[in-house]
């Protein structure tokens, strides 16, 4: 079996990969995929390179390995300031319409949960960036969904936050080596059972053995024409991924020949495939490109690799103290107005929260089976 290292690295850069093999298929139908390269079989993109999607799930993932089980609202606000609201940094690019509107609102001022109060708090922003919360409370679905929507109560709402629950729950699920039916069975778990999230992904997972145009059908709001709806996102990738059984390569195809919001539905498939098999499953010429993070939306995050992101939230070395500065081979920024993390190690080093460390009771134990449910059609 993989090692939890493992799990980790692969949920991470399979996330980061099933990013940038996606992005290409942003916004596009299958038809239009199609008419374009055939079937999408690896990276189309002359340099293929993660999106926000990326940027944003290592964001967050600097952020809990930083505090672990104490995140707070407020910690997760001030580093929303510090890391991108109040950098001179021109126009805020690559980001989605939630990221936008979430800025705007701590611009103006307005605190968590005020800042989420905007047009798209259900958009799939969170789900993006969901695999690190999962990764940190492996075995602990219930954990990980409980702060994702900490990290979430800044950004999103309603069916964005169960979104981002659905992702970190699957990944913490699959992180313990749980098969993909109580992966899927363990983000159920965490959603309202009569919510739009809980709906589309039950349809998902029930069309999956049909393919991929049943699981798109089964999920898609035909003509509506916002793609980032995490209820459709979030449900196109476990979709996908039932579809390929976990396996890492087909489950990312998949998602990405389906269209819509191909990044992040490639992402999201990529993080539950990789924390299922491992970093090994993930083809070497699809994590070759994948180098430290441009900054191209977050250019505080320039330097950063996922990899390295995976390597703090399972405890394989400390975090140093504040810098003020991230470069080529970073050190972890602080997060002004947050408080110091418990039990700081001496010398001015502070251990991880490692995954199973950080709740009572130990893991959260799995739903066995999916209750498919009788839906046949997609709507909210």
């Amino acid at each position: 079996m993989a090692s939890i290292r493992e799990r980790a690295r692969g949920a991470l850069l399979g996330l980061a990969v099933g990013d940038a093999l996606g992005a290409p298929a942003e916004n596009l139908k299958p038809s239009e995929i199609r008419a374009r390269w055939g079937r999408i079989t690896g990276y189309v993109a002359e340099k293929p390179a993660g999106t926000d999607d990326t940027e944003y799930a290592i964001f967050s993932g600097l952020l809990l390995a930083r505090y672990g089980a104490a995140l707070t609202p407020a910690l997760v606000e001030a580093a929303w300031h510090e890391w991108i609201a109040d950098r001179d940094e021109g126009r805020f690019r690559g980001a989605g319409f939630s990221e936008r509107g979430t800025l705007e609102n701590l611009r103006r001022g307005l605190a968590a949960p005020i800042s989420a109060q905007h047009r798209h708090a259900w958009s799939d922003g969170l789900a993006m960036r969901a695999a690190p919360f999962g990764v940190f409370a492996a075995g602990r679905p219930a954990e990980a969904a409980r702060l994702v929507a900490i990290d979430g109560s800044v950004s999103h709402d309603g069916e964005g936050i169960y979104g981002g629950q659905a992702v970190a729950a699957g990944v913490a699920a699959a992180m313990a080596g749980a098969p993909p039916t109580s992966v899927v069975a363990a983000a159920l778990a965490v959603v309202p059972d009569d919510s739009w999230t809980a709906r589309s992904l039950r349809r998902a997972v029930t069309a999956a053995h049909r393919g991929e145009r049943a699981v798109r059908s089964a999920v898609v709001i035909g003509g509506y024409p916002w793609t980032d709806l995490a209820p459709e996102a979030v449900a196109l990738a476990f979709g996908a991924y039932a579809a390929a059984d976990g396996d890492f390569r087909e489950a990312v195809l998949t998602a990405v020949n389906m269209g819509r919001d191909a990044d992040t539905t490639a992402a999201v498939a990529g993080a539950l495939a990789g924390a299922t098999q491992g970093v090994s499953a993930i083809p070497a010429d699809w994590t070759a490109p994948i180098g430290p993070c441009r900054g191209t939306c977050l250019p505080a995050m320039r330097g950063r690799h996922v990899v390295e992101v995976a390597d703090l939230l399972v405890g394989e070395v400390t975090v140093p103290e504040a810098v003020t500065e991230v470069v080529a081979v970073p050190s972890l920024p602080t997060v002004p107005g947050g408080g110091r993390a418990k039990d700081r190690g001496s010398r001015g080093r502070s251990p991880l929260v490692v995954a199973g460390d950080a709740g009572a009771g130990g893991p959260t134990p799995l739903v066995a089976a999916v209750d498919a449910g009788a839906e046949t059609e997609a709507r909210p």
